[in-house]
């Protein structure tokens, strides 16, 4: 976790003792940051194997903020569910839903992007032939055309994500091509072939692959259930998962079967009636992680690739589903919004930072060949 400087010279002044004791040992320089251009990230708190914070005591409370005040707590802490960037000169912040709270809030809330009727703010771009047009320069309308294909119920959920994943292709080659790209013929073509409807028949022909699905999902589970500190909440989850596809007494070609009847009988009913909830998990993924430019858009000389950051968003999302499919075929008719909060709440804390999970996953598609929107499809269509 990291430790802004200043935070850091306020622990130097906490006076010997026990608390001082675990600061010593557990908060070090970063080595990145050897010449101090970097003051958010001066130092960084070690986390032991349990991934609890050792500055919390035996009641789960903060013994800095105890101690010395919420003013000696670390910026990421005082922040935190919180997520700031800055683009355009204008400050967005969204929730990190490791935060239960935080979770519920987005999950549940039916107006997560405000009032449809109030005032919006609407940025120009330039693409013209020969402009200085960076992709930094599209931001807005790709934002504004991301978040429109999100909420279009014209199409299923699944289909939408398809969509996603051919538009984030055509715009990397877009961006590939410099300004003469054209992005405004893009984001034209794209819009009115969406509303036309001409790529359904091309989406109805992709297969259902119930076992590539699950064999992602059981290899997050048997990689936390085999961490000697996992925590509890999260091994009920993922044991409600592995109940729910028979895990213990089924074959593998069995499972796939109960998880396919755990979609078709429980899962999908259920969002069939709260069809809001995955499209505000959607538009959280699609907010925090700066989709589908990524927070490397941030750091200099970083590459912008739309296509790898659709692979990211489906993977993670595919996770979250296929957990909850699982989930929902222990919870049978029991289940509801309370387990898909919980769910989502441990995938996100447990998994969010995960870069070697989603990287082997990542791998894993590309060796079959499925590192593409039909492939990652695949992790979508049920």
């Amino acid at each position: 976790m990291p430790i802004d400087k200043q935070t850091f010279d306020k622990y130097q002044r906490i006076p010997a003792g026990t608390l001082r004791d675990a600061i010593d040992i557990h908060v070090v320089l970063s080595p990145r940051n050897a010449d101090g251009s970097e003051p958010a990230e001066y130092a960084f708190m070690q986390m032991p194997p349990s991934k609890k914070c050792p500055m919390h005591n035996a009641d789960n409370l903060c013994q800095i903020q105890l101690e010395h005040g919420e003013g000696y707590l670390s910026r990421i802490c005082s922040t935190f569910p919180r997520r700031t960037h800055t683009i355009d000169k204008l400050e967005e912040t969204t929730l990190t839903l490791s935060c239960p709270e935080a979770a519920r809030i987005v999950l549940t809330n039916t107006r997560l992007l405000g009032d449809p009727d109030e005032q919006h703010c609407f940025m120009p771009w330039d693409d013209k032939p020969g402009s200085r047009a960076t992709p930094l320069s599209y931001f807005w309308p790709i934002r504004e055309f991301t978040v429109t294909l999100l909420q279009n119920r014209d199409y299923a959920l699944w289909q939408r994500l398809f969509l996603f994943g051919t538009f984030s292709r055509r715009l990397e080659t877009v961006f590939q091509q410099g300004a003469q790209g054209n992005f405004s013929a893009l984001e034209t073509g794209f819009s009115q072939a969406i509303a036309k409807g001409t790529l359904r028949e091309s989406m109805e022909s992709m297969p259902v692959n119930n076992a590539l699905q699950l064999s992602l999902v059981l290899g997050l589970a048997k990689q936390r259930l085999g961490d000697g500190n996992l925590n509890p909440r999260l091994a009920e989850c993922l044991n409600d998962f592995l109940a729910g596809i028979g895990h213990e007494t089924l074959s593998y070609e069995k499972q796939c079967e109960a998880y396919a009847a755990a979609y078709k009988d429980f899962y999908e009913p259920f969002f069939l009636k709260s069809p809001g909830t995955l499209e505000n998990l959607l538009l959280n993924m699609v907010f925090r992680s700066v989709f589908p430019f990524g927070i490397g858009i941030f750091a200099k000389q970083k590459a912008i690739e739309p296509a790898r950051q659709y692979a990211l968003l489906v993977t993670e999302f595919a996770l979250v589903k296929g957990l909850l499919i699982g989930v929902a075929g222990s919870r049978k008719q029991a289940f509801c919004l309370d387990d898909v909060v919980r769910t989502v709440q441990l995938v996100m804390k447990h998994f969010e930072h995960s870069e070697h999970f989603v990287g082997v996953c990542l791998k894993e598609l590309a060796s079959k060949g499925l590192d593409n929107p039909y492939g990652l499809t695949m992790l979508l269509r049920n």
